[in-house]
């Protein structure tokens, strides 16, 4: 992934540098393994334990453990004689090392036990990344939609006025499936968080099944039945949990562009006025960058999850065509959902909101977010459906076509007035206006909208 898209500890986790210490480190853990099961003499272990710390950098960020400079150049040289990157780094390893020590390193491992777990490994660190960013955004999104509970909007459907709503129930929404999308975070880190270390076709001939376990254990690994590779429908649901943390940001993002029109106004992403600049050309724009930008994002993290689900066949349980996949696919994949994660949450805590634009929107359409309370009083008056709903459709037609409130129609009309108990000129006004009133009250369309809450405060955070 290009810089402009990574933070710094998720990319640290996905450099050269990374991935050859894990791999030294599952290879290290082995001879450690076989140590345990009495095959390797302890004091060669503890040399290839010694030997192995001198190769990793003193200089790599908290928490993650990184090869020197000079190792990955040496692995590079190698492999360019071996055509073979582990086979490449196995000899520098073991020269670095030294013998007899050294000459235990990989011992009755193949390429992939050593990658996959390694792999597994990484991606587990990764998954703990995206679950705290997950978790981040969900709190943000449950403290603003709490915020504005009761913060009354006009509903769209079709992005046409439908009935009112409020902003916090939307984004109380947006934090139901943000926390969705945690869950799955967190059931694709069960499965990526396995390891094999079994041999050529996961036989075990030629490797103890207690080594395998002694790997696993020290990494936080689950051993698990394999052949050469570990099986990827196990990364494609990784995958699926990126590009569905990718589906929910965009969903968010685009309904925030599109309450940030200037023909709606309603809320807008942050800006900073002073600095920021919305257009090279016109100083008054104020675009809504960041969430088009995470719009755009999005698609890149669906496309990885097709190419992800492409490795899942391979030529009888295990070839390489997986491999060079994965190499762009499993970083970018995980550099993007925790970049878009923590975009998002940034936007959330400072999205702007305009609760009088609101009003003024839900008040722009001449009361016709009223017309559904108005047809079923209508049939409660003793009017068949489908003749309730013209007599209302043709009043509501009317209203919009001449820009006159959608009440005083209804008020005029003889057939609603007879419906509700009177006539619309004569006496017993109260009991039209009653109705009238219940029909457009504003608090009676939001009576229910605690429900979503109920729900949004089982969330944990």
């Amino acid at each position: 992934m290009i810089p402009r898209y990574s933070l710094p500890e998720m990319d640290a986790l996905f450099t050269d540098a990374a991935r050859f210490a894990r791999w030294l480190e599952v290879e290290v853990l082995a001879v450690e393994g076989w140590a345990v099961a009495g095959v390797v003499p302890a004091a060669d272990a503890a040399a290839v334990r010694e030997g192995a710390a001198k190769l990793l950098d003193p200089d790599a960020p908290a928490g993650v453990a990184w090869i020197r400079p000079e190792y990955i150049r040496a692995i590079s040289e190698r492999e360019a004689v071996t055509d073979h990157d582990v086979a490449a780094f196995v000899d520098v390893v073991q020269a670095a090392i030294g013998p007899p020590a050294g000459t235990w390193v990989h011992y009755g491992l193949t390429s992939s036990d050593v990658v996959d777990t390694a792999l597994c490994s990484t991606l587990t660190a990764a998954s703990e990344l995206l679950i705290g960013a997950s978790g981040a955004l969900v709190a943000s999104l449950k403290r603003r939609a709490l915020e504005w509970r009761d913060l009354a909007m006009v509903g769209r459907t079709h992005g046409i006025h439908a009935e009112p709503t409020t902003f916090g129930a939307k984004v109380a929404l947006w934090a139901l499936q943000a926390d969705r999308d945690r869950a799955r975070l967190r059931a694709a880190r069960e499965a990526v968080a396995v390891g094999k270390l079994s041999g050529a076709v996961g036989t075990y001939s030629n490797i103890d099944p207690a080594v395998e376990a002694h790997v696993c254990a020290a990494l936080g690994l689950v051993p698990t039945p394999a052949t050469q590779v570990v099986a990827r429908d196990r990364h494609a649901q990784y995958l699926y949990a990126c590009a569905s943390v990718g589906a929910s940001i965009e969903a968010f993002a685009t309904e925030i562009r599109h309450l940030q029109r200037t023909e709606v106004g309603e809320a807008e992403e942050p800006f900073a006025v002073g600095s920021q600049k919305g257009s090279s050309a016109m100083p008054h724009k104020r675009n809504p960058k960041t969430t088009e930008q995470l719009s755009g994002l999005a698609r890149v993290l669906r496309g990885h999850l097709g190419a992800g689900l492409e490795d899942v066949a391979l030529w009888h349980e295990r070839d390489i065509s997986h491999s060079s996949v994965e190499r762009i696919i499993l970083p970018d994949a995980s550099l993007l959902a925790y970049y878009v994660m923590r975009r998002m949450t940034r936007i959330i805590d400072g999205l702007v909101v305009y609760p009088e634009r609101m009003l003024a929107n839900l008040e722009s359409s001449f009361g016709l977010v009223f017309s559904q309370p108005v047809l079923l009083a209508l049939v409660a008056g003793g009017i068949e459906r489908d003749a309730a709903y013209r007599i209302v459709q043709a009043n509501a037609m009317r209203s919009w076509a001449e820009r006159v409130p959608f009440r005083s129609l209804l008020e005029a009309d003889p057939e609603v007035a007879a419906a509700l108990g009177r006539s619309a000129s004569g006496p017993g006004a109260t009991g039209l206006d009653a109705a009238l009133d219940e029909a457009f009250s504003l608090p009676r369309s939001l009576r229910n909208t605690g429900l979503v809450f109920e729900a949004l405060e089982e969330i944990a955070e």
